[in-house]
């Protein structure tokens, strides 16, 4: 979908689900420390030098973190260029090498994670060859473009031993473990029904016609295992998340960050066994997009609990007062969380004020405590929040609601076979083809 003015600044450059502990965790050689109270510095990679990664370097910067920018990897040799100087002049002084291909910062030896925020058809290939490599990843979400991916994402964490983390960073924040304890203590009683919600204004972008492919850019490689579609500004930059070969509308963008709060709240270790879907053009006619520009989807579990998702483009003024949130309602009570850093308890009948997060954290959104537990991870062998199966738990619901929404709107899913019954056509949807020689590992 076209990004919102809080979107652009936030990409300006300068500007009671205990963690799962996968296999990875328990059998990855970790790094040790140098000394007891010093822990070893790590080389980091980063693949992908846009959008949030902006973020995720300025913070490592910013906190001094004990880590080493060994290589900057994009298509777009600005981007590269334009990283490479702030790094150099805020952070070390040993410039990164850069590179087009990815490949070039896996094959190096000295380097122990890759940081990942490439569009989304590229994470599971990257990660995967990364692991393939012993690199521990750490994966902008959704880890997954399409529902198999997370299996094999999964069973690559496993085999090599690496630690994964996806970039949800609310996970990690100090609001979501104070509502964590809240909710463990059953201050809302036992949750039944969790909604999330996307509501932020978006604008048409209109059709654009092809043109030249800008310079210093690999655009065979940026398009990689998608489908071979001429250069388009808005097959480009930003705007990329518009169309089904790269990203996953505004469910899989800002959506996948509220469904994976929504699992969180209402406690879910598993798929659902039934999933409901309709989207539609509401507002934004003539957009470009291959995606609705509003969305509604219900899933529901084999113990009858439910998960809402909802996504409007003209809510200005957000819904319970954020643009982005969740309810958790309980036998009790009900909970508004919001991963902007606040949330709200509300009590009986009479609906009386319960706690809230308090002045002290407040706004807090995980992003420094994320990365942080990813290198602990690394140097330690201790688990991740988002790792590969709880992050492929939320990701699914991504897939599967805009499977039904492409097919009957209505669909029964097996959760312990992972397959539609009895419908070929959205079973072909949990997978895709992959454009030679840009393959799945």
């Amino acid at each position: 979908m076209t990004p919102n003015k809080n979107d652009s600044t936030r990409r300006a450059f300068l500007t009671k689900q205990a963690p799962l502990a996968t296999a990875a965790a328990v059998s990855m050689t970790a790094v040790h420390s140098q000394a007891e109270d010093t822990p070893a510095k790590l080389v980091f990679g980063i693949v992908g030098c846009g959008g949030i990664m902006s973020l995720h370097v300025q913070g490592l910067v910013n906190r001094h973190d004990n880590v080493e920018i060994a290589w900057l990897c994009d298509v777009d040799d600005a981007q590269t260029e334009r990283m490479s100087r702030f790094v150099r002049e805020e952070f070390q002084r040993q410039a990164p090498k850069r590179t087009r291909k990815f490949e070039d910062v896996i094959e190096d030896k000295n380097v122990d994670a890759i940081v990942i925020a490439t569009p989304h058809h590229w994470h599971a290939p990257i990660a995967i060859a990364a692991m393939r490599a012993g690199k521990h990843v750490y994966i902008e979400k959704p880890i997954s473009h399409v529902y198999n991916e997370g299996h094999a994402i999964i069973e690559a964490s496993k085999k090599y031993g690496c630690v994964v983390q996806q970039g949800s960073q609310m996970r990690n924040s100090p609001v979501t473990d104070k509502a964590a304890k809240l909710l463990e203590e059953g201050i809302i009683g036992e949750v039944k029904v969790a909604r999330a919600w996307t509501a932020e204004t978006r604008t048409v972008a209109k059709p654009l016609p092809n043109s030249a492919i800008p310079p210093g850019v690999d655009y065979d490689r940026w398009l990689g295992p998608a489908p071979r579609h001429e250069f388009n500004r808005h097959r480009f930059h930003s705007t990329w998340r518009m169309f089904q070969d790269y990203g996953n509308g505004e469910i899989g963008d800002d959506g996948i960050h509220d469904l994976d709060m929504a699992a969180w709240g209402l406690g879910v270790d598993r798929l659902p066994s039934q999933i409901t879907a309709r989207g539609s053009r509401m507002m934004l006619h003539g957009h470009a997009s291959d995606y609705p520009d509003n969305m509604n989807v219900a899933y529901e579990y084999d113990d009858g609990r439910l998960l809402i998702y909802e996504n409007y483009p003209f809510t200005a003024y957000g819904i319970h007062g954020f643009d982005n949130g969740n309810v958790f309602y309980g036998t009790e009570g009900y909970m508004i969380f919001s991963r902007r850093g606040a949330f709200s308890v509300f009590l009986g009948p009479k609906n009386k004020p319960g706690p809230t997060e308090g002045q002290a954290i407040r706004g807090s959104r995980g992003y420094a405590e994320h990365m942080h537990e990813f290198q602990t991870a690394i140097r330690t062998g201790s688990a991740t929040k988002a790792n590969a199966q709880t992050a492929h738990y939320s990701c699914a619901l991504v897939h599967l609601g805009e499977i039904a929404y492409r097919t009957d709107g209505r669909l029964d899913f097996d959760p312990q076979k992972e397959q539609f019954i009895n419908n070929d056509k959205a079973n072909a949807l949990l997978t895709k083809e992959y454009r030679a020689p840009y393959v799945l590992g």
